[in-house]
């Protein structure tokens, strides 16, 4: 740690000399369709003294030499294109390098002078509502977000969190399991560090921001091109590294440990490399020896690369790849007195880890001016494993010690292991001004070894198991998607979007022949937009479902092989306006009804609409589609982009979500919590010689309708000693209201060639005490019940300190 502290300090003390601060802006500007690269394309920075700016070179690129630092406008213009200004974050000790897309104007004329922007518009062309582009500064910027993409858009309207210690997605009443992660096309199993099999969050994201590019969520109504979910769609970017400089970001905080290095590969190339690494921080502690109060250590580690190669006539091949590993070893064993531990049940060691990988390549073309073609083939991997051993103990009274009567041995463990190979394939085509058509598909094949075993009779350490899963693939179950979408801009204030979806699971035998998709998008304004989207969506389950199986007569019999996707019909209406370049309000409204929903054969109340949060798994019965539901409300935003300094946001959600399960009674859905309210504000604070010095300050709030819940069964609950439901009331009850407020602060200083960050997140700083839930409690006292109130995370304060710097000079390039 001292020799940390004395790197820094040098190196602030080296570079502190009063020179102008400068960084250079380069990037590329194409077609939003096509991709095609827009030659003689102007680039203009519209807020400098004196006005600096660039034209793109034959490929489409262009640079900016010497930027004074800070936030700047860019202002991108081409013949028979529609202008667009975009924000840009110079600091010294990065390049800036930026991606820019330009939409063909459906009439042919002049440039048009830009008076106002549009922000937080998606890069898919083919999205009409419920959708959002998200940037790496965004993930940075607001209070609580952790640099985590899932955390960060649980800020926006219609989207909230379960867990304050996962990452979980409710989107508008919504289970997390509807949530789907792709990066470049094909989907990807969970990007999370210690994930429950079939989940879809976890406490830690392998997504580092540092190596993403800006990218979309989709909530509601999405494009053709997405299928498989009912939910939300994560379509992530990974960017390219640096191929003029070598670059190196190092970040030291409480999440973790970690450096990327990206550059040229070679001086006679664009092409380049970015490669990173992080291992958690409470890890490397552990092994220097630093105590931190815990026995219990999250351990994980995750890494990522992308090496692009430019090829001729504007092709690209791009190599890249991301994972990361976790586990924790709780061992109650250890103990020698009572331990109030914060983690795990107090009868037996847990073992957990988890593992996740995918890598792909990633082919582009652009055939001609007005055609497109991407294709990826990627293979993943992930993998849940745990093991429990039961330990026999009583406690001496006298000494208040434990007396262990065994060793620990074996009472349950298991292990989910999925294999996939991935294709993607995509067409865009543009007929004329008017019209662009995109078709394509995407194959997911799975390889499945799924096996658990429980000992039932833990009194016995000689009794025998019991297989709940064994079940291993003997040939690749797939998922075929096909899609097919049409734009039409039938004037310059009206926008049709249209498509068709179709997909078939071979698993269950599950196919959904036509998904229509529909959108229109209104300029009733120079400034207002009103938007209507409407879309079939479906969506198979996890995995291990399927393969649970019973025993009868000796044999094992798979009961939900055949279990068909779940559907769900989406509605929504949009309305948006902006005042001013920089404030902006927004308003939806939709209705969405669930159906073909997985419920039990015997009447009961579950649903799997309630599944998907939190760490444990279930342990499905025989299951069939009859069950429905329902998800209605309506959302506000006023949104003030970022602009002088100052950003603000606050939304305000209203809904409705409900489910019929197989008896027949229509509930509320766990996570129907009818409201959320949202405030962000930040500013930021420039002082000193060329404004080297920022402080940026962040709050957040948050008031939302607490957890759903209902009666216990306290005999069941007792005997399985775990927490069981009765049927009548469940989810008749709800909890107190949540409340959090989080606080960030940041302090930059740009020196002449190394940018230093220092940043605080203090979550939830009143420490209020948010009831997550319920939990079994054993009591020996006669009418106590053996459960209490399990609370949401406490006051947490995260901190990072970070560093940019060049490694090595500039290549040879030619500068516009």
């Amino acid at each position: 740690m001292k020799a940390l502290l004395t790197f820094i300090f040098l190196g602030f003390a080296v570079q502190l000399c009063a020179q102008e601060l400068t960084q250079n802006v380069r990037g590329t500007v194409l077609d939003s369709e096509t991709k095609y690269p827009l030659i003689g394309a102007k680039i203009k920075l519209i807020d400098t003294d004196p006005v600096m700016g660039a034209i793109c070179d034959d490929r489409g690129n262009f640079a900016i030499t010497n930027v004074p630092i800070g936030k700047h406008n860019l202002e991108v213009t081409s013949i028979g294109y529609l202008p667009k200004v975009t924000t840009v974050l110079v600091n010294s000790g990065k390049e800036t390098i930026v991606t820019i897309y330009l939409e063909e104007s459906s009439i042919i004329g002049e440039e048009v002078v830009v008076t106002g922007r549009k922000k937080g518009e998606v890069i898919n062309e083919m999205a009409t509502v419920s959708a959002t582009s998200f940037s790496v500064e965004e993930t940075n910027r607001y209070a609580g977000s952790r640099g985590d993409p899932a955390r960060m858009i649980s800020n926006y309207a219609g989207a909230q969190g379960t867990d304050d210690s996962r990452n979980d997605l409710v989107i508008r009443g919504n289970s997390p399991l509807g949530i789907i992660y792709r990066i470049e096309g094909v989907s990807i199993p969970n990007p999370n560090h210690f994930s429950v099999a079939g989940s879809t969050g976890g406490p830690v994201s392998i997504l580092n921001n540092k190596f993403l590019d800006n990218s979309d969520f989709f909530m509601s109504a999405f494009p053709a091109e997405y299928g498989n979910s009912t939910a939300g769609v994560f379509d992530l970017r990974l960017r390219s590294g640096n191929n003029s400089l070598h670059e190196f970001s190092g970040q030291f905080g409480f999440l973790g440990t970690e450096g990327l290095f990206e550059g040229p590969i070679s001086k006679k190339s664009n092409a380049s490399y970015l490669v990173m690494g992080r291992y958690s921080t409470l890890g490397i502690f552990e092994k220097i020896g630093i105590p931190y109060g815990t026995d219990a250590v999250p351990l994980y580690g995750d890494g990522a690369f992308k090496i692009n190669l430019p090829l001729n006539k504007g092709g690209n091949l791009s190599i890249w790849g991301l994972g990361g590993t976790s586990s924790i070893d709780i061992l109650i064993s250890d103990q020698t007195e009572p331990s109030q531990d914060a983690f795990g049940e107090q009868d037996r060691d847990q073992l957990f880890g988890t593992d996740m990988l995918v890598g792909g390549v990633t082919y582009k073309k652009p055939i001609n001016k007005n055609t497109f073609l991407k294709t990826t083939l990627a293979y993943s991997m992930q993998q849940q494993t745990t093991s429990h051993l039961y330990i026999l103990r009583t406690l001496d009274s006298a000494t208040n010690t434990w007396d262990y009567q065994a060793p620990p041995f074996d009472m349950m463990g298991y292990r989910y292991r999925i294999h996939a190979g991935s294709a993607y394939l995509s067409m865009n085509h543009k007929l004329n001004r008017k019209h662009v058509i995109k078709y394509g598909m995407n194959i997911d094949g799975y390889y499945m070894n799924m096996q658990d075993s429980i000992r039932y009779d833990i009194s016995d350490s000689t009794s025998a198991f019991y297989y709940r899963w064994d079940y291993k693939s003997t040939a690749p179950d797939y998922l075929v998607q096909a899609f097919f979408q049409w734009k039409y801009k039938i004037n310059q204030r009206l926008t049709l979007n249209a498509g068709l979806h179709s997909q078939y699971f071979t698993l269950s035998n599950s196919f959904s022949p036509i998904e229509p998709r529909l959108g229109l998008k209104i300029a009733a304004t120079d400034k207002s937009i009103i938007a209507i989207g409407a879309g079939l969506h479906s969506q198979h389950h996890p995995l291990y479902i399927y393969t649970y199986h019973q025993n009868v007569g000796g044999e094992k019999v798979y009961h939900n092989l055949d279990i068909d996707f779940t559907k769900s019909i989406h509605t929504v209406l949009s309305y948006s306006t902006r005042f001013g370049k920089s404030l902006s309000f927004k308003s939806e409204a939709y209705y969405q009804y669930l159906y073909e929903v997985p419920v039990t054969v015997a009447p009961s109340s579950f649903s799997i609409l309630n599944q998907g949060s939190g760490f444990a798994r279930f342990f499905p019965e025989e299951l069939e589609n009859t069950g429905t539901g329902y998800n209605y409300g309506i959302e506000f935003t006023l949104q003030k982009f970022f602009d002088n300094s100052f950003f603000f946001m606050t939304t305000l959600s209203l809904y409705d979500s409900k489910y019929t399960g197989s008896d027949g009674v229509t509930r509320n859905t766990d996570f129907n919590g009818n409201y959320i309210a949202n405030g962000l504000v930040g500013q930021e604070f420039k002082f000193g010689e060329n404004d080297k010095h920022l402080i940026a300050l962040g709050l957040k709030l948050t008031y939302a309708g607490g957890k759903r819940y209902g009666y216990v069964n306290e005999v069941l609950t007792d005997s399985l000693k775990e927490i069981i439901w009765l049927d009548s009331g469940y989810n008749s009850r709800q909890f107190a209201p949540y409340f959090r407020l989080d606080f960030k602060i940041n302090y930059t200083l740009n020196t002449k060639k190394t940018t230093h960050e220092f940043g605080l997140d203090l979550v939830n700083l009143t420490f209020h005490d948010n009831i997550l839930g319920l939990t079994y409690t054993p009591s020996q006292e006669p009418g106590v019940p053996s459960y209490t109130e399990r609370y949401q995370l406490g006051f947490l304060p995260i901190f990072y300190y970070k560093l940019d710097f060049k490694v090595a000079g500039r290549r040879d390039q030619k500068n516009e």
